[in-house]
């Protein structure tokens, strides 16, 4: 990447710059290939954050079967954690897990699942055949203690589960149907494929490990037996280890590394986070493969305003990417993405991945219950990391007096109401819209893959004039 004009004297966030068109021998977005360089396995630069209130098991099949990573949080114990990894590696590649239940079940029990999945159904089963379909219009005005025999739409579209996704999609279309019940040979129910599904099989290629399972990442803390944690993650899965802490570049980091590093994983080992160049080489040093950057420009983070401490995350990124490649290792940028143009900028600036945490909050497949706002809107609750919520959740074995003590201080939003946008209210829309202007951006910038555009990127800073001339007036963005 390089400048347009003189290297700026001051620090830039990701509005402070644009991106400046070169010419290009890329004929079509669909030619560039995003997949990340840093051996983490995913086939396109992002990584959902490790906060509870956004990563989960729905989270990280989903996003895993587009190709991305998503980070099991540090402060769910260990054997929930082993069985998070356990059930995702266990899902199918193409299919996405259906809410099933029994045609005797109330509809009472169908709307508390209806909005667990993007798709929007549930898929009524007798031992293990689906029989039927659900969807909020079929209980519309339905008594609570209605059976779904009753209400459900029978029978439902099957379809065998080795049926091509193009195939797939022209038998959904020429049924007018808007899924399928994708069952094996016995007729028992794999999982259900709707026609978008089907379209982004055909785009996304899926994060896989050795044995063509979906990949998933797991962090830990600082503090406590943290060999001990990582050993049992590591022998549960984990794809990815990611140790981290608020202020990474202290000396129980390092600690934490020199640990997980005389285990001799065989994974990569994420750490963070830094601001600084010094930051990257010291934890690389300390063993890291990867360096996480960003403090305080979290959407749930108050850091900055608390302490003062931070730095704006364009520059942020630049100055640790460059530091890392010298090293021969990769940054993830974390946090401060709002936009997609936000995560080519970050992927302009040498980032090898993106961060994402409250972006995601706000979709069907985030861990939290669905609420209703006053004025109608669908939103999920989300929390920072560091604050009173999450501390609370991650000292619940101590006693009450240390409980007490460290919820004094808290640097994050305890509650947070992030709203469904109608248009992209699944993870994978947002996916879609993120992938599309990063493909574009590459194909602007005339290259083929990510390293070339973080070579060719050309960067102009601008004003905040500048900024709100690229706003469309119309848009949910």
């Amino acid at each position: 990447m390089r400048f347009l004009d003189a290297v700026p004297p001051y620090e830039l966030t990701y509005d402070d710059v644009f991106m400046v068109p070169a010419m290009s021998d890329i004929a079509s977005r669909f030619d560039v290939d995003l997949t990340s360089d840093d051996g983490s396995g995913a086939t396109i630069p992002l990584v959902v954050a490790n906060m509870t209130a956004v990563a989960g098991r729905r989270m990280a099949e989903t996003v895993a079967r587009r190709g991305g990573l998503t980070v099991l949080p540090q402060d769910i114990p260990t054997p929930v954690v082993a069985d998070v990894i356990s059930w995702v590696k266990s899902r199918d590649l193409v299919v996405d897990t259906a809410v099933t239940l029994e045609a005797t079940a109330p509809v009472s029990d169908a709307l508390a699942l209806l909005d667990k999945r993007a798709h929007g159904a549930v898929l009524v089963v007798e031992q293990g055949r689906p029989v039927g379909v659900l969807t909020a219009p079929d209980c519309a005005g339905a008594d609570r203690f209605t059976q779904l025999s009753e209400v459900m739409s029978r029978p439902a579209f099957t379809l065998p589960v080795s049926t091509p996704p193009e195939k797939a999609f022209a038998l959904l279309d020429e049924a007018h149907r808007r899924l399928a019940a994708m069952v094996d040979d016995n007729g028992l129910l794999v999982g259900i494929l709707t026609r978008t599904a089907a379209l982004r099989s055909t785009i996304y290629q899926p994060a896989v490990d050795a044995s063509g399972r979906l990949r998933v990442a797991a962090a830990i803390g600082v503090n406590g037996d943290v060999a001990a944690k990582a050993a049992d993650l590591i022998a549960a899965g984990a794809d990815v280890l990611v140790i981290d802490t608020a202020h990474g570049h202290q000396q129980r980091m390092l600690d934490a590394l020199a640990a997980v590093r005389a285990l001799s994983p065989t994974v990569p080992i994420v750490a963070g986070n830094v601001v600084s160049a010094q930051g990257v080489r010291d934890l690389v040093a300390a063993g890291a493969d990867i360096v996480k950057v960003g403090v305080g420009p979290g959407a749930m983070c108050t850091t900055r305003m608390m302490t003062g401490v931070g730095r704006p995350q364009f520059s942020a990124v630049l100055e640790c990417s460059a530091a890392a490649a010298e090293l021969g290792k990769h940054v993830w940028a974390d946090g401060g993405v709002r936009h997609p143009r936000d995560v080519a900028l970050a992927l302009a600036a040498g980032a090898s991945s993106v961060m994402v945490g409250s972006w995601f909050a706000g979709t069907f497949e985030s861990p939290g219950d669905l609420h209703t706002a006053p004025d109608g809107r669908l939103y999920k609750e989300s929390f920072g990391m560091a604050s009173a919520r999450a501390v609370a959740n991650r000292t619940s074995g101590d006693g009450a007096f240390d409980r007490a003590r460290k919820a004094l201080f808290e640097e994050g939003i305890s509650s947070g109401r992030m709203f469904l946008d109608p248009t992209r209210p699944g993870v994978e829309d947002l996916i879609d819209s993120i992938v599309a202007g990063v493909r574009s951006a590459c194909t602007y910038a005339g290259a083929a893959d990510l390293r070339q555009f973080a070579e060719r990127a050309v960067i102009g800073v601008q004003s905040a004039s500048g900024y709100a001339e690229g706003r469309p007036l119309y848009s949910s963005w």
